[in-house]
């Protein structure tokens, strides 16, 4: 896919597997931590081995006999954390109901917010000035055979 919005929510975007992450961050990391959000087992064991397969999640032995795993986030999974944050903030502002979450500066205890920085002036950004604008196409044809063939590889081998 062109674009890393589609890739990443191809990734992550189904409705479960951001609640998997979000649950990730504010500490859960066994398979019983992860049901309290009400999820069916059968889904929560599908996202859980697409997320370590993505290299999201890391799987962990924490207990034999049974075998018992735990899941971590990876430094990719963790990386995810201003994309929920940006979820969560935008909820909060534009949909009713209780937030049973904080997201604190474990220094002075004050709110995080999000914001924007500069990769190359090195300074914070104001959302008046940030100018959004698409990068130079690759020519058209280029673009949909590529798009062809990344569809093809995710086809299974019987289908193709």
């Amino acid at each position: 896919m062109p674009c890393p919005i589609a890739r990443t929510l191809d990734l992550v975007g189904e409705w479960w597997t951001l609640l998997l992450i979000r649950d990730a961050l504010l500490g859960a990391r066994r398979f019983e931590d992860f049901k309290k959000t009400g999820i069916a087992d059968n889904i929560l064991t599908a996202r859980l081995k697409r997320l370590v397969e993505a290299g999201i999640f890391e799987r962990r032995p924490y207990q034999s006999r049974p075998d018992r795993y735990e899941y971590a986030l990876t430094e990719k999974g963790r990386e995810l954390a201003p994309a929920v944050f940006a979820l969560r903030a935008w909820g909060r502002r534009w949909t009713k109901g209780v937030d049973l979450s904080e997201i604190r500066h474990a220094d002075c205890g004050g709110d995080v917010v999000l914001g924007f920085h500069c990769a190359k002036c090195d300074r914070q950004v104001r959302k008046t000035e940030i100018a959004i604008a698409p990068r130079p196409q690759t020519p058209t044809k280029n673009l949909k055979a590529s798009v062809k063939r990344e569809r093809r590889s995710k086809r299974p081998a019987s289908t193709r």
